[in-house]
Order: C-alpha cells, then sequence, then structure tokens
C-alpha cells in the first residue's frame, strides 16, 4: 500500500512538471507573438514615387505627342519612345520618359500600392515568378512602358497564377529604390512582397 502511493505521488508530480512545462511554453510563444511589432502598410499612390519636376513634365507633354495616331508605327512600344526621346522639343520631357530618378524616403519603406501586373518569368507550370507591377493596364504591352520611376520590378519565387493582364491588384510590402533592367524595360524600384490580393476599392 505504501509502494502504490509513493508511486502515485511520483506520477501525480511527473504530470504537474509537464503541465507546466507545457503551461510555460505556451506563454513564451503567446508572447513572443503579441511582441512582434505590428507593420502598417501606407497605400501610397504611383506619382508619389515621381520627382515633382519629372511628374510635371509628364503631365506638360509637347503638343506633338497629341498628333500621334493610336496603331501607327510611332505608337509602338519601341519606336514611340525613340521618336519621343529623337524629335521631342522639351528636353525635360524626353528626361523625364526614361527619368531613373527616386524618392530616396521610399527606401525600405512599407507600402501598399494598387496596380497591374506585366508578366516577366514563369516556372514549369506556368505560374508568374517575376513580373513589373504598372500604374495602368497595357503598360509595356499594349502602350510604351512608363518611366522607370513609375515601374516595380517583383521577384515572387512562391508564384502567381493570372487570369487576365487587365485584373488590378493590391500590392504590400517593402518598397525599395534599385535599379532593375530587362528587355521590356527598367525599372527604379523593387518590391519585397508581403502580400498580394485581388484590387478593391477602398
Amino acid at each position: 500500500m505504501t509502494s502504490y502511493a509513493f508511486e502515485s505521488r511520483a506520477d501525480e508530480s511527473f504530470f504537474s512538471s509537464i503541465t507546466s512545462d507545457i503551461i510555460t511554453e505556451y506563454k513564451t510563444i503567446t508572447e513572443s507573438f503579441s511582441e512582434q511589432p505590428v507593420v502598417n502598410y501606407r497605400t501610397i499612390e504611383w506619382t508619389e514615387l515621381m520627382p515633382e519636376d519629372d511628374l510635371e513634365a509628364i503631365l506638360n507633354q509637347p503638343d506633338y505627342i497629341d498628333d500621334i495616331v493610336d496603331g501607327s508605327p510611332e505608337d509602338q512600344l519601341s519606336n514611340r519612345v525613340k521618336s519621343a526621346i529623337a524629335t521631342a522639343s522639351d528636353r525635360r520631357y524626353q528626361q523625364a520618359l526614361v527619368s531613373t530618378r527616386v524618392i530616396e524616403a521610399f527606401n525600405n519603406q512599407p507600402v501598399r500600392i494598387a496596380g497591374f501586373i506585366v508578366p516577366l518569368e514563369f516556372d514549369g507550370e506556368q505560374t508568374i515568378t517575376q513580373f513589373f507591377f504598372v500604374p495602368y493596364f497595357g503598360a509595356c504591352i499594349h502602350m510604351p512602358p512608363p518611366p522607370p520611376n513609375q515601374l516595380i520590378y517583383v521577384s515572387y519565387p512562391q508564384g502567381l497564377k493570372l487570369n487576365a493582364l487587365y485584373d488590378p491588384f493590391w500590392m504590400t510590402g517593402v518598397i525599395k529604390t534599385s535599379l532593375v533592367e530587362s528587355d521590356m524595360a527598367t525599372a527604379a524600384y523593387s518590391i519585397a512582397v508581403n502580400s498580394i490580393s485581388p484590387y478593391v476599392p477602398d
């Protein structure tokens, strides 16, 4: 009888110790999660990524740009940009078209921005793993690319399926002022993605 009582007390002590360890570990994990900082992703507009003088130059484009006929050779991806650089009378406008100047204050900042996806690279299952994020549909595909400071390069190894190029998205992440060049265009920004979700107006 004495031996049984001793074993019973030993078992109770053993289980009590395990229970205490589990509770302590649970509290540690819970406190660890609660101590993680909450990241606030500031919603920004594309125009905020441009220096003010670049934006002003783009908004005040030379009159001849309005005379280009949609679908004409001058309206094609490469020809239009070359034509703009070669023939525009406004030197500042020419510079703004290809400007890689950035807003340094955005470097390493958590942001939220809406835009469209232009695929650059796919994996074996046709999942997009690299792309440009652009401010309007058709950029770099049906229309000339925006200035580099209006392009965000995205490397997304986990992959993304895209139903249609005209689908807009919200993207959150930490933006960086880094120059990335491809055969299609040049981006003056990149982003470490936190989330990508279908666009819904605020």
